[in-house]
């Protein structure tokens, strides 16, 4: 059975009782690389990892302190989101991809008292990275300790409103911003994906997501508030990840587009795609032919195109039974979540108007950590008419909702491409490039020019025939419009991608801008 939509908010930490409470104590919960451990193991490892936290932490620095961590997946990094949460701690995960000037960013902004990491991660950070009040520790040295010192915590009674986590964003489009999420934020939107994924008890989640985005943790999350278990995995090559379904029988599959386009690209053997009973998608749209390319190799699995932010955890997700009539939707709402179209002068759009997408309902976060200026730029009032009312995040993406009810991405209103007057939407430029099977992925992007205002370039992984390189120009002329055509290819033998796995548009962006300057000034020089 799978679990009930139910919109009480619960201490996040409660997550690690639920399985003793419905007799699956016994069952598999999280499988590590020496060991397995079983439900009722999980929660006593998060009972004593909570218990020294609070001893080393909440009882020198009070109820609410951060605690970093900055390691591989792992047990460290599966256990502290709820062991935190116990202790009365907030967990600030940073992403293990990061490099040392990104982390010490993280830890000055957060305030962490604590950082938690691998030894090879922390022999990085230099004189001043971590503050004389951020205590460093190895993570086999804090499991150690958190095993010898065996003072079990049991569950807390925390208020659901209470910080239990900031999320920081990759960075690629700016200063890293903290998303502030409370126990209710992420013990509803545990509950919520649980439910209309359909997951049961008997689910194995292969986690190859970051858990250091909201995508990734609810990998971790959604599983458990189920009853199943979560297999972490760092992968190096895409057969990895085939190797490791074929290995632990796993159910669910969660990625970003660009590793879903390399995993279609790899042999998967029957034992390896056989179980998979679902495949979720966010971090960007996926296109009609990954769409054909993901059913055709997993015709048992269920595909779920979903849409969310790290500012609501999820927003929307798309019914298996309309994938294939609707591949480019983002669907309807998810669980506790309202989602409105609205346009530029505030008021709700009406079926086939475009305007932005503004996410009501519990799953909204608290803010931005120590941020008042960016929060009041994207948390703003409801609008008129929701059920919901108070604080809602506004998105910036642009959608349409069709007359069925199912929503269609547009653009990023940031996103959109201004050229010699005209507003162009980026993603109906890629898709065009999709189509003609020539591109493997593609993005496109304005680029600053004196004549057109923006120019549209368009940058592609795919044909490596010269020939069918220069085919491209052509075809597109012969779908898109004029003003709509790229007025340079860029050709790439891989896409540049950011520490979520999201092709990185903000670094290829800089580097088409700067291409222009850097040739200009070699030209002067050499005059």
């Amino acid at each position: 059975m799978s679990v009930s939509p139910d919109p009480t908010p619960y201490p996040l930490d409660h997550l690690a009782e639920l399985a003793g409470r419905r007799g699956m104590g016994d069952a598999s919960a999280l499988v590590l690389r020496g060991e397995v451990l079983n439900h009722d193991e999980l929660r006593l490892r998060v009972d004593r990892l909570a218990g020294w936290l609070a001893r080393e932490v909440r009882e020198t620095t009070g109820k609410g302190a951060r605690v970093a961590s900055w390691a591989a997946k792992g047990e460290l990094t599966c256990l502290l989101p709820l062991a935190a949460a116990r202790a009365g701690l907030v967990h600030v995960p940073i992403n293990p991809l990061l490099k040392r000037a990104q982390a010490a960013h993280i830890l000055a902004d957060s305030g962490a008292v604590m950082l938690i990491g691998t030894a090879a991660r922390l022999a990085s950070l230099q004189d001043g990275d971590a503050s004389a009040g951020c205590a460093v520790l190895e993570e086999a040295d804090a499991l150690a300790a958190s095993y010898d010192a065996a003072l079990e915590h049991g569950p807390s009674s925390a208020d659901p409103a209470d910080l239990a986590a900031i999320l920081y964003t990759s960075g690629s489009t700016g200063r890293p911003k903290g998303v502030m999420l409370s126990h209710a934020n992420l013990w509803l939107g545990a509950v919520s994906v649980a439910h209309y994924l359909k997951m049961q008890a008997d689910d194995v989640t292969l986690a190859v997501l970051p858990l250091s985005f909201d995508y990734g943790q609810s990998q971790l999350l959604s599983t458990w508030v189920s009853g199943g278990c979560v297999v972490p995995l760092d992968f190096l090559f895409p057969r990895d990840v085939a190797k490791a379904c074929a290995k632990h029988a796993v159910t669910a599959l969660a990625a970003v587009p660009p590793l879903w386009v390399q995993l279609t690209e790899i042999e998967w053997p029957a034992e390896a795609s056989a179980p998979l009973r679902r495949l979720t998608n966010s971090g960007g749209a996926l296109t009609t032919d990954l769409v054909g390319d993901l059913t055709a190799i997993f015709p048992q699995a269920d595909l779920y195109p979903m849409y969310g932010l790290t500012e609501a955890f999820r927003s929307t997700y798309l019914d298996p039974s309309l994938v294939a009539e609707h591949p480019t939707s983002m669907g309807t709402a998810i669980p506790f979540a309202e989602i409105l179209v609205v346009r530029d002068d505030g008021t709700v759009a009406g079926a086939g108007e475009e305007g932005e997408l503004v996410h009501c309902g519990p799953l909204v976060a608290q803010g931005y950590w120590q941020d008042a200026a960016r929060t009041a730029e994207r948390f703003k009032p409801a609008p008129q008419g929701s059920q919901y009312g108070g604080t809602a995040v506004w998105s910036g993406d642009r959608v349409k909702r069709s007359a069925d009810g199912l929503l269609h991405f547009v653009g990023r209103r940031d996103a959109m491409i201004k050229s010699a007057g005209n507003r162009i939407s980026p993603q109906e430029i890629e898709e065009a490039a999709l189509a003609t099977g020539l591109a493997a992925e593609a993005v496109a992007l304005g680029v600053p020019d004196e004549r057109l205002g923006h120019a549209v370039h368009l940058v592609v992984r795919g044909a490596s025939d010269e020939a069918e390189q220069a085919s491209l120009s052509k075809l597109l002329r012969g779908e898109l419009p004029n003003f709509m055509q790229p007025q340079m290819i860029h050709w790439r033998d891989a896409m540049p991608l950011n520490p979520n796995g999201k092709i990185d548009r903000t670094a290829l962006y800089r580097e088409l801008a700067s291409a222009p300057l850097e040739a200009a000034a070699k030209a002067e020089g050499a005059q």
